[in-house]
């Protein structure tokens, strides 16, 4: 065996003895450094907060708002009711999945430290680059998506009161930097009071969906149409199959809860709080989706009109139907503008501490630049910022096409799903040995809750690679698949020119730790 595998070997070696030693009650600072980190970012979250912040990514009035016009062209009420439910299910199976990991390795390398650890030592490095570009590219796009679909939404409203009014790509694309600029300065001005925000989250989102209720109350379908009315027509594919790609709706929005892994390290015991808050985030979404959609279908009107709004954005159009009234579809929609507000406040800053993780161990390039906490803010700035740069300048695809910039919905939720994917995948390749002793176990349920992870995963790269709906035009077409190899090739690059003989993943600081100085490690 070589002197690099057997580092490896022993930093393995090193955290498993680490999760079976250790309490809950053991100082964090001394955990984390055991599992090759110093502590520089203020442990101030609490169980409650990491919810609410879990909860406002996912963001479900809004999410499944933005993305209603997918639903509607594949299915109609089946698909957004059942859909849900379906997508709800298999989400509960993905965050216990990842909580019973993050509950042995909690740490903000997250998706990408799992994968160094629970894979073998031969493979550790290319495991956990792999996963972290994987995860990173994800947060950026669903930071992107959120904060244009915000934009979307905002420009929709001026179409409550002039109708002839079709929102030019300039405008959307400046709406949309303005969104992030502002999610951008909350993040780096308010800091410290996102404890205070991700809890008003909670309350605001559950405000919303019970004034939405009251002014939805005057019922208009049967419960036939609400429960069991099916129309595939509108997207071209075979029912069966146009309910699978319908499920998109769902999937996009309950993508959040693992990206709240990236604040482990500001979190209070948590390898206790932090998978709570994974599993209670993903249940609380599904009973608000539930809630929040079945009204949608009793009240929802004839679908062709809303499936021609030039926005893509049907939900003002439908609450103005709904209501009778401009001005009350403007309430409306400025409640669920509020839970937009929230959600791009927190994808960005699940977005910046995904990415200074990453670069930690060099695997972003120019990592010197991204791993630095400012200590004036307390928080790692640069990382903030390349990450609102990142997302800013993938802005600029929506002026060539917006059928590519739409396509990012789908990308994100593929990204962030194989970086879920592939910790689990290693987990059950090696019999889940490595979490036998997580503080929070899946216990006799493991190896049934991990295979419906990997199978739904590998089954929906697929899945959102397809078209919403045929025959295909330039408008259409999915461009998913695009995207997805674009960053896979920008990572295949930056492995192949500098990754392959420099990165070595999480594992060496480990290491570090774990031997003494002069060991035989420092030599190599």
């Amino acid at each position: 065996m070589s002197a690099k595998t057997d580092d490896l070997a022993a930093s393995e070696k090193t955290i498993q003895a680490n999760s079976e030693t250790m309490h809950p009650g053991d100082d964090q600072a001394h955990r984390l450094e055991a599992m090759g980190y110093a502590q520089e970012l203020k442990r101030s979250l609490g169980m409650v907060s990491i919810l609410g912040l879990s909860f406002a990514i996912m963001a479900v009035p809004f999410g499944t708002s933005t993305t209603l016009n997918i639903a509607l062209t594949d299915g109609g009420p089946v698909t957004i009711l059942y859909g849900w439910i379906f997508v709800s299910c298999v989400s509960l199976c993905m965050a216990a999945s990842l909580a019973e990991i993050c509950s042995v390795y909690p740490t903000s390398g997250g998706v990408y430290y799992w994968a160094a650890m629970l894979s073998t030592p031969k493979y550790s490095a290319f495991s956990s680059y792999l996963t972290g570009w994987l995860g990173t590219v994800g947060n950026w796009l669903v930071t992107a998506s959120i904060n244009f679909g915000g934009a979307q939404l905002i420009l929709a409203a001026a179409t409550l009161y002039h109708e002839d009014y079709v929102p030019t790509a300039w405008q959307t694309l400046l709406v949309y930097w303005a969104a992030l600029i502002g999610a951008f300065c909350i993040n780096l001005f308010f800091n410290k009071y996102l404890d205070m925000l991700n809890t008003v989250c909670l309350w605001w989102t559950g405000a919303s969906i019970i004034v939405t209720l009251l002014a939805m109350a005057d019922t208009r379908n049967s419960a036939e149409f609400a429960f069991a009315h099916f129309d595939a027509s509108n997207s071209g594919w075979p029912g069966a199959w146009a309910w699978f790609v319908g499920l998109l709706q769902g999937a996009y929005t309950l993508t959040g809860y693992g990206m709240v892994a990236a604040l482990c390290e500001e979190v209070k015991n948590p390898e206790r709080e932090v998978p709570r808050a994974m599993v209670l985030s993903v249940a609380a979404a599904f009973l608000t989706g539930v809630v929040y959609l079945l009204p949608i279908n009793f009240v929802l009107p004839d679908i062709q009109p809303l499936l021609s709004v030039a926005s893509l954005q049907p939900m003002p159009l439908l609450y103005k139907m709904v209501t009778g009234s401009p001005g009350a579809a403007l309430g409306l929609l400025f409640l669920i503008l509020g839970i937009w507000a929230f959600a791009a406040i927190g994808s960005l800053t699940a977005a910046s501490r995904c990415t200074w993780a990453f670069s930690r161990d060099g695997g972003i390039p120019a990592s010197g630049y991204w791993k630095r906490v400012d200590q004036r803010y307390g928080l790692p700035v640069w990382s903030l910022g390349l990450s609102t740069v990142v997302c800013a300048l993938l802005g600029l695809i929506y002026l060539g096409s917006s059928a590519a910039f739409n396509a990012f919905t789908g990308v994100a939720t593929i990204c962030l799903g194989c970086s879920y994917a592939f910790p689990v995948l290693c987990s059950l390749l090696r019999k889940r040995k490595m979490v036998k002793n997580a503080t929070y176990s899946l216990g006799k349920f493991g190896y049934a809750i991990n295979l419906v992870t990997v199978i739904w995963i590998t089954f929906s790269i697929i899945l959102f690679c397809m078209p919403t709906a045929i025959p295909v035009t330039a408008q259409s077409m999915n461009y998913a698949s695009v995207v997805f190899a674009g960053f896979s090739t920008i990572a295949a690059i930056w492995y192949a020119v500098n990754a392959r003989k420099h990165y070595r993943g999480p594992v060496v600081s480990v290491v570090r730790v774990a031997q003494p100085e002069s060991s035989s490690h420092e030599t190599h």
